[in-house]
């Protein structure tokens, strides 16, 4: 009940836009009042698993952040939802990412130096690199992020802002793979392993969505983080 009514709340407007030739569908998350606001882009869990924007975790997640004064911005990559194109492995995707911080950026409303970027399962693995690599993303939080030792690499010469959160029950990244992924990050970093939690985060959303609204708050010194 808890997030169907922090779901309430939310001001949602439906925006569309270019992904090179394509055109991506999302949902534009804002807390009320005047004046500009952080922003963070919401990545969501695998598309041929079912991973939508509608994803119980990016929903609460947005919740949170509205909550907290930070705009979120969910959206469907490629060929989920209205979203136009097909599945690209994770590394097309890479460019639906990038085209939904551009557009964010540009919004009146959103403070373009205040940029973060959060990937869940999926959508974790396609943030990392760009959270990495492009400028404007000041910080990022993954969650449930199923990396291989290539990806994990990235990671250690990241200096950027991370917060990392994982079940310990978790089947697709088992315990180990999680506490390596920690270890190996390069500071500043947030670490956190949660007892009682699998990869689906069920029962557990409010939790996880206060811990990455408190951690973009903090970064981003926002309202009621």
């Amino acid at each position: 009940m808890e997030e169907q009514a922090g779901e309430e709340r939310l001001r949602r407007d439906a925006v569309s836009f270019p992904c090179g030739a394509l055109t991506l569908r999302g949902v534009c998350c804002s807390p009320d009042g005047d004046g500009v606001f952080p922003a963070i882009v919401l990545c969501h869990p695998h598309p041929l698993y079912g991973g939508s924007m509608d994803n119980n975790v990016i929903v609460a997640v947005a919740s949170a952040l509205v909550g907290s004064s930070v705009i979120a911005l969910m959206f469907n990559f490629r060929g989920v939802g209205g979203s136009e194109g097909g599945f690209g492995g994770g590394i097309t995707e890479q460019e639906d990412v990038v085209a939904a911080i551009s557009w964010l950026a540009c919004q009146p409303e959103v403070d373009a130096g205040r940029l973060g970027l959060l990937g869940y399962s999926f959508g974790a693995s396609v943030a990392l690199p760009v959270a990495c690599d492009d400028e404007r993303v000041k910080a990022m939080a993954l969650v449930s992020p199923p990396l291989e030792p290539p990806q994990i690499s990235r990671l250690k010469d990241c200096a950027k802002p991370k917060l990392i959160m994982c079940g310990a029950d978790d089947f697709v990244v088992p315990r180990h793979r999680a506490e390596l992924i920690g270890q190996e990050a390069a500071e500043p970093k947030q670490f956190e392993l949660i007892s009682g939690v699998d990869h689906f985060w069920w029962g557990h959303e409010v939790a996880v969505a206060r811990q990455v609204a408190a951690f973009f708050g903090g970064v981003f010194r926002t309202v009621g983080a």
